[in-house]
C-alpha cells in the first residue's frame, strides 16, 4: 500500500558503465522500500537505457542526475544531463546490437519524452502506472491455538517471572481430548 501521495529519490552521478549497474540496484532498492515491486524490472531497464544514452552520448560531460519518483498512481523515471541535444527513436536495423533504447522505453512505458532544460541539458523521461493506492481488504487469518473461550484470555502480567508462571499454571486446565 502506498500511504503517501508522493514520494522522490534522486542520485547525482558519472555515467560510467560501472555506475549504471549501481544505480539500477539503488532503483529496484527503492521500489522495493515503496512496495512497488512489480516495476522493478521496467523501471532498471529503462533506467539502464537512458544513462548508457548519457555515456554514449552526451557532451560535453557525463555528469547526470536520476530521479525517480512517485505521484499518486504514476511512476516517474528521469535522467537530466548537461547535453542540449534531444534524442530521437532510431529505426536502426533489426539485426542491430544497439539503437533500440528509446524504441524498448517507448514500447514497455506508459509515456515517455524529452524536453530542453536551457542552458542546463536536457531531462529525458517515461512514466509507469502503479498499483493502485487504495489498500485491498486483508482478510483474518485464523490463529491456531488460540481460542476467545480458552485459559489464556487474560494478558499475563510482566515483571516476575516466578509470579508470571504462577499465573499462566493458574489459568491452565486440561481438557480431555474428544473422540470423533
Amino acid at each position: 500500500m502506498i500511504s503517501q501521495a508522493s514520494r522522490q529519490c534522486t542520485v547525482e552521478l558519472q555515467a560510467l558503465p560501472s555506475r549504471i549497474g549501481q544505480v539500477r540496484r539503488i532503483v529496484s532498492a527503492q521500489l522495493r522500500y515503496w512496495n512497488l515491486d512489480c516495476l522493478i524490472e521496467k523501471a532498471a531497464l529503462g533506467v539502464t537505457e537512458l544513462l548508457t544514452n548519457v555515456h554514449q552520448h552526451a557532451q560535453p560531460d557525463k555528469v547526470c542526475t536520476v530521479e525517480i519518483e512517485l505521484l499518486l498512481d504514476r511512476l516517474t523515471v528521469s535522467v537530466h544531463d548537461h547535453d542540449p541535444r534531444l534524442p530521437m527513436v532510431n529505426t536502426s536495423d533489426p539485426m542491430a546490437t544497439s539503437g533500440r533504447g528509446l524504441a524498448l522505453i517507448e514500447a514497455f512505458s506508459e509515456s515517455w519524452g524529452a524536453r530542453p532544460q536551457g542552458e542546463s541539458g536536457k531531462v529525458v523521461w517515461f512514466t509507469l502506472p502503479a498499483p493502485s493506492s487504495t489498500p485491498l481488504p486483508i482478510p483474518p487469518l485464523p490463529v491456531y491455538g488460540a481460542a476467545t473461550t480458552g485459559p489464556f484470555t487474560g494478558a499475563v502480567p510482566f515483571g516476575d517471572a516466578a509470579e508470571a508462571a504462577d499465573v499462566v499454571r493458574e489459568r491452565a486446565t486440561v481438557r480431555p481430548a474428544v473422540a470423533g
